[in-house]
């Protein structure tokens, strides 16, 4: 998800139009504890006043997606308006959902406060986004490679974000979401690392190094 600076107000090529310094909503990230995540919870904390809401299930994610910024911790194998209502965050006005998109739909719906936006990255192999019409909510799906697959007008703007995220790392605003490495690279240790990452639990960022 992408995050629009109030330096860059005139641009409409964000995805979900969270603004820096924007407060009085929650921001639900659901599957908040993978690479993607990770950072996103941190860039939420640090450019908004948005309450961070992140979903995990294990007592490691928990403590990870805490460590990353998160307000609350729900899970995400349990009801979760239950659990937003007991907690009484502010509505939900942005959903990041990065993982089981298809599987968590109707509960994200649910949860979604009238006029929001859901966010997703993953690819599930169908989509009913009727639901949302009653809420007059949109969808909004983020893949990095579009602008320079399709040579869109915008294409800097991929620079200018990493140029920010860069700057944002330097003052150490944010951190490492590098768990684990694996070394050198070679097929056998793909194939570990695949495996990791398509087990629905790798915490952060999972990388290779090295041949």
């Amino acid at each position: 998800m992408q995050y629009r600076s109030n330096r860059h107000r005139g641009s409409n090529q964000d995805r979900i139009g969270v603004r820096e310094g924007e407060s009085g909503a929650s921001l639900l990230v659901s599957g908040a504890a993978g690479g993607v995540g990770s950072i996103l919870v941190q860039l939420a904390r640090r450019l908004t006043g948005l309450t961070v809401v992140a979903t995990a299930s294990r007592p490691e994610t928990v403590g990870w997606v805490t460590q990353m910024g998160a307000h609350y911790v729900i899970d995400h194998t349990k009801p979760l308006a239950e659990q937003l209502n007991e907690l009484r965050v502010p509505p939900v006005k942005y959903i990041a959902s990065l993982t089981a998109t298809a599987r968590n739909f109707a509960q994200l719906v649910e949860v979604l406060t009238p006029e929001g936006k859901l966010g997703l990255i993953d690819d599930p192999e169908a989509l009913d986004a009727v639901p949302l019409k009653r809420k007059a909510a949109s969808l909004h799906w983020e893949f990095m490679f579009a602008r320079s697959m399709w040579q869109t007008p915008d294409m800097a703007e991929q620079g200018r974000l990493l140029s920010r995220v860069s700057e944002l790392v330097d003052r150490a605003e944010l951190r490492s979401t590098q768990t684990q490495t694996f070394s050198p690279i070679n097929v056998f240790n793909l194939k570990k690392a695949h495996a990791l990452a398509e087990s629905g639990k790798a915490i952060g960022k999972v990388t290779l190094s090295g041949f």
